[in-house]
């Protein structure tokens, strides 16, 4: 994420590793939530036996703070060397997909987005993968396929083009279709005085 998250460790020394996996997650939330604030995450180690890692996060976003706390299932059949990393792993993988639903909710709540007048939602590129990216409306990230472009104008897209969809909920969260590339108004205005050139000739 372009905001490095701070993390904190109690009661156990810090693990380059579970630096890493926080990192990793926490990356992806800015897919479904680009303008986050700040994020703090603290990793607890148990102290005694009969406890289990715990993990909080705090949240910053505008106007909200969103907090998760997981504590991690117990693996007691494994080695107490495996056992502590690998439950913190879990502890923080499970946090952060607390999170990611916590900042789903947070974005929808937020809204409405603005319509235009055929009723679909704009917005521009922000990422692109071979196969996908994820458009930027009001704020929030949406996610769309190259097989919901209209036309077949996935590989015209780029980052920051202008485009028009409709927003609708996939398994993962808001997902746009039937996404249409903006034209800018000069292109537009061109087209148009190309095309009455041709009709006068």
């Amino acid at each position: 994420m372009t905001l490095a998250p701070q993390i904190a460790f109690r009661n156990m020394e810090t693990v380059r590793e579970l630096e890493e996996v926080v990192l990793k997650e926490a990356s992806k939330l800015e897919l479904f939530f680009p303008r986050i604030v700040s994020c703090r995450v603290a990793i607890e180690a148990p102290k005694t036996r009969r406890e289990s890692h715990r993990v909080r996060i705090d949240l910053g976003v505008p106007g909200e703070e969103l907090v998760v706390e997981h504590n991690a299932d117990r693996h007691p059949e494994r080695p107490p060397a495996n056992r502590t990393r690998r439950d913190a792993e879990v502890a923080i993988r499970d946090a952060f997909r607390e999170l990611r639903r916590r900042v789903q909710d947070y974005a929808q709540r937020i809204r409405p987005l603005p319509l235009d007048r055929e009723g679909s939602l704009e917005g521009k590129v922000t990422k692109l993968l071979p196969d996908y990216g994820f458009i930027e409306s009001d704020s929030h990230g949406v996610y769309f396929h190259r097989n919901s472009v209209v036309g077949g104008h996935f590989d015209r897209l780029r980052i920051g083009s202008r485009v028009r969809f409709t927003e609708e909920e996939g398994e993962k969260g808001p997902q746009a279709s039937t996404v249409k590339l903006v034209r800018p108004a000069r292109q537009r205005r061109e087209a148009a005085g190309t095309g009455v050139l041709r009709r006068s000739a």
